[in-house]
C-alpha cells in the first residue's frame, strides 16, 4: 500500500504542474501536506516535516546556488565562459565539444558536490550552446552525466565515503573499481545518449546569455580559468594536503572549515570580483548589479528546489523508505543485485542519491554476511542504484528543468532517463567486474 501511495502522490504532483499550470513551488507544499496526511503523520507533525524539509533543502543549498549563480553570471559577462569555451574548441574541435564538457565535468566531479559542479558549470556549457547554435540538452548532457556519476560512485562524495566505512571496504580500490565502472557509465548515458536528444530546442534561462565579445577584450586563458574553477582547486587542495602531509588538530579544523562549499564558492567569489569585475575596469557598483540580477533570476529555482526537499522530508518521517527496503530484502537474489534494488527502490521513492544509499547499507549489510561479496564492488552497486530514474521528487530534476528551461516531458525524456542510463550501466560494469575478480 505504501508504494501505491507514493506513487499516486508523485502522479498528482505532475498532473497539477504540468496539467493544472499550478506553480510548482506551491504544488509541492499542495502535495507533501497531503501526503503526510495520507501517510499517517500526525497533524501537529506535518507542518515541522515540511519546514524541516525546506530548511534542511535551502540550508545546504541556497547559498552555494546564489554564489554560484553570481560567479556564474559574472564569468559570463566577463567573458571568461567564452574564452574557456574558444580555449576548448581549439583543444578538442567543435565536433567533440562534447567530449571536451565531458571530461571537464568529470575532473570537476572528483572533488566537487554535484551541486556545486552544476552552477561552476553550467555558465561554459551555456556560453558553447551559444557560440555554436547547438541545442542545449545534447551540448550539456554530457558534462551533467559525468558530475552525476562522481557524485554517486566516486569518495569522497558523502554517500559512496559513508559506504566504504560501513562495509570495511578499500578507499583506494573503490576509487580505482569506480573509475573503471564510471568511463561507459559516462559515455553511454553522455554523448550517446545525447544524440538522441538534438531535437529538444529550448531557450535556457538567460541569466548566463552574454553577446560574443571581441577575442581582444577578452579575459586571458588563465584568469578565466582561475577564477572559475578556483573551487575545484580549493577542495582538491583541502582533500589532499592531509593525505600528503601530518596535521596538528589545528590545522585540521582550519582545512575542514576551507573545504566547507559555502566557504569555498565565497572565496571564490571574491577572487573573481576583482579578477573578472574590478580589474577590467568595472566599479563595485556594476558588479554588484550584476549579482542582483542573477539572485533574481534563480529564486524560482531556490523555491522549487525547496518544496522538492519539503516533500522527501514527509517521505522520510512517514517511514517510507524502511518499508520498501524491508519488503525487498526477503527477496533472494544475488547481493549486488539487491542491494542495486533496494537503492533504485528508494530513490525513486524518496528523490535522494544520499539518503537512498545510506538506508539501503543499513538493510543489505546483514545481508552480506557469510557471503564472499567483494565489499567494494558492493559500495558501487548501491551507488549505481541511487542515481535511477531521478523524477520530479529530486532537487536535481528541478535544477535541470529550470536552468534548461524544459518541460517536465522534456526533463524525463533528457535528464531522468540519462541518469536510469547511469544506474543500469552502472550495474552491469560492476556484475562485469565481479565476474572478472
Amino acid at each position: 500500500m505504501t508504494v501505491i501511495i507514493v506513487l499516486i502522490c508523485i502522479l498528482t504532483l505532475v498532473l497539477l504542474i504540468s496539467w493544472g499550470k499550478i506553480n510548482a513551488f506551491l504544488a509541492f507544499l499542495i502535495v507533501a501536506i497531503g501526503t503526510g496526511l495520507w501517510l499517517g503523520i500526525p497533524l501537529t507533525k506535518i507542518t515541522q516535516s515540511v519546514q524541516k524539509g525546506i530548511g534542511d533543502t535551502l540550508g545546504s543549498l541556497v547559498i552555494v546556488i546564489a554564489l554560484g549563480a553570481m560567479l556564474g553570471k559574472l564569468v559570463a559577462e566577463s567573458g571568461a565562459a567564452q574564452k574557456i569555451t574558444n580555449v576548448l574548441m581549439r583543444a578538442f574541435g567543435p565536433s567533440r565539444i562534447q567530449w571536451a564538457l565531458m571530461i571537464t565535468g568529470f575532473i570537476v566531479g572528483i572533488p566537487l558536490f554535484y551541486n556545486v559542479g552544476f552552477v561552476l558549470l553550467i555558465p561554459i556549457i551555456f556560453s558553447a550552446v551559444y557560440q555554436m547554435k547547438m541545442p542545449a540538452v545534447y551540448v550539456g548532457v554530457p558534462m551533467l552525466a559525468a558530475l552525476s556519476v562522481t557524485h554517486g560512485f566516486l569518495p569522497p562524495h558523502p554517500a559512496p565515503s559513508a559506504l566504504v566505512g560501513q562495509f570495511n571496504a578499500s578507499m583506494g580500490l573503490t576509487l580505482l573499481y569506480g573509475f573503471i565502472v564510471s568511463i561507459p557509465a559516462i559515455i553511454l548515458a553522455g554523448p550517446v545518449f545525447a544524440k538522441t536528444l538534438k531535437h529538444i530546442t529550448v531557450e535556457p534561462i538567460r541569466t548566463f546569455q552574454k553577446d560574443p565579445i571581441p577575442e581582444s577584450e577578452l579575459p586571458s586563458a588563465a584568469m578565466s580559468f582561475s577564477a572559475s574553477l578556483l573551487p575545484v582547486f580549493m577542495l582538491a587542495a583541502t582533500t589532499l594536503i592531509p593525505i600528503l602531509i601530518p596535521l596538528t588538530e589545528g590545522q585540521k579544523n582550519l582545512l575542514v572549515f576551507f573545504s566547507e562549499p559555502s566557504i569555498v564558492m565565497l572565496i571564490a567569489l571574491i577572487f573573481a570580483t576583482f579578477a573578472l569585475g574590478i580589474r577590467p575596469a568595472r566599479n563595485m557598483t556594476q558588479v554588484m548589479n550584476i549579482y542582483v540580477d542573477a539572485v533574481k533570476d534563480v529564486s524560482i529555482i531556490l523555491l522549487i528546489v525547496a518544496g522538492a526537499g519539503a516533500l522527501k522530508q514527509i517521505f522520510s518521517d512517514s517511514g517510507v523508505s524502511n518499508d520498501i527496503a524491508m519488503m525487498l530484502k526477503g527477496w533472494s537474489m544475488h547481493p549486488l543485485i539487491l542491494g542495486w534494488l533496494i537503492a533504485a527502490v528508494i530513490r525513486v521513492a524518496m528523490g535522494s542519491a544520499t539518503v537512498a544509499g545510506l538506508t539501503t547499507a543499513g538493510i543489505i549489510a546483514p545481508v552480506m554476511a557469510g557471503t564472499s561479496v567483494d565489499p567494494n564492488l558492493m559500495v558501487l552497486s548501491i551507488g549505481a542504484g541511487s542515481l535511477m530514474f531521478s523524477h520530479v521528487n529530486d532537487s536535481g530534476f528541478w535544477m535541470f528543468k529550470e536552468y534548461f528551461n524544459l518541460t517536465i516531458r522534456q526533463t524525463i525524456r533528457s535528464w531522468s532517463l540519462m541518469e536510469t542510463i547511469v544506474s543500469i550501466v552502472g550495474l552491469a560494469g560492476v556484475l562485469a567486474l565481479d565476474a572478472i575478480l
